[in-house]
């Protein structure tokens, strides 16, 4: 199984919708999509990555098969953001002194239980977006015939395919979902990782004798970007 994850385009947040750029945005990945061949599609429940997967559906004339809450931004940035002034927030990745600690030999020991350190006893809900996250995702790839194996951090393939699976959604959740599917404790993986809108990220689940480790062949890949002359655009900071 091949597994694409596809960030939202240009977002307008309220209203949940996408800006005209973003729209082009998700016709040019539409394309690039059809050429790779997708036959499943599943989007978060927000107006903005249901609006990004549409041009891909029409095309392939397929429809989302289903609306996934748990990967709606909103869910993850309730948990996993933290206030930088009053009134202002950000997420927990962008947050100078909460990067410091993860960055702590002594949390990156942790691992998986970093959420546990006596640091983060004021945040309880960072450990509750882990745990939800992986209850979820887990459900999810056993759905598509993948059970996680949380002792040893591969995947046993109950149901080998070689479908080419898509799923809509968003960064900050994304970086969550990344960091769970591929075992690797969130305070070493969301600081040093960014996505660009409809950046498309490729995973491998290779079936090996019944199990698997999945691997990343592309992160947040806008080469459809390029190809179609619009706008390069990376954190609104830096743009080509």
């Amino acid at each position: 199984m091949l597994l694409f994850y596809i960030r939202h385009g240009e977002p307008i947040y309220d209203p949940d919708s996408l800006t005209p750029l973003g729209q082009r945005q998700a016709e040019s990945v539409a394309h690039r999509l059809c050429l790779f061949g997708i036959d499943r599609v599943f989007t978060s429940t927000s107006t903005r990555a249901i609006e990004t997967a549409r041009p891909t559906c029409d095309i392939l004339r397929i429809k989302p098969e289903a609306a996934l809450d748990w990967m709606n931004e909103a869910n993850v940035w309730r948990d996993l953001s933290v206030e930088f002034a009053p009134g202002r927030r950000h997420w927990v990745y962008d947050d100078d002194a909460m990067t410091e600690l993860f960055a702590s030999p002594e949390i990156r020991r942790m691992g998986h239980r970093w959420h546990e350190h006596r640091a983060f006893e004021p945040f309880p809900a960072f450990g509750e977006a882990v745990r939800r996250m992986r209850r979820e995702a887990d459900a999810w790839l056993e759905s598509l015939g993948y059970r996680h194996d949380g002792e040893s951090c591969f995947y046993h393939v109950a149901a080998p395919t070689d479908e080419r699976v898509a799923l809509f959604a968003h960064e900050g959740a994304g970086l969550l979902l990344l960091s769970t599917i591929l075992d690797i404790p969130y305070p070493m993986f969301a600081p040093s990782f960014a996505m660009c809108h409809t950046g498309m990220t490729v995973i491998e689940f290779r079936n090996r004798g019944g199990a698997c480790t999945p691997r990343v062949l592309e992160l947040s890949n806008d080469a459809h970007l390029y190809r179609d002359g619009l706008p390069l655009n990376y954190q609104r900071r830096i743009r080509f």
